[in-house]
């Protein structure tokens, strides 16, 4: 079975009106991906009619924040009033 590989995207609230989802890979298929960020019903669909599985990935834990030689700082998202 196809599996597709999906991670929860950071700042995108559930009202937001933008995709929720980014697809990391999909194994298993011939599926090509134009759209890389997706929304949950899309995606539903995607897998449905290929027949795959999709895997949400986890996502990091706090015991990986602040590791590393530099933290990233986080942009915040203008609107655009």
């Amino acid at each position: 079975m196809a599996k597709i590989f999906v991670r929860e995207r950071h700042h995108v609230g559930e009202l937001a009106g933008r995709p929720r989802f980014a697809i990391i890979g999909v194994e298993g298929s011939d599926l090509k991906v134009f759209k890389p960020h997706v929304r949950r019903s899309e995606l539903e669909a995607i897998a449905q009619s290929v027949g795959a599985e999709v895997v949400i990935l986890p996502q990091g834990g706090d015991e990986t924040k602040g590791q590393g030689k530099g933290e990233r700082r986080r942009r915040r998202h203008q609107s655009g009033d």
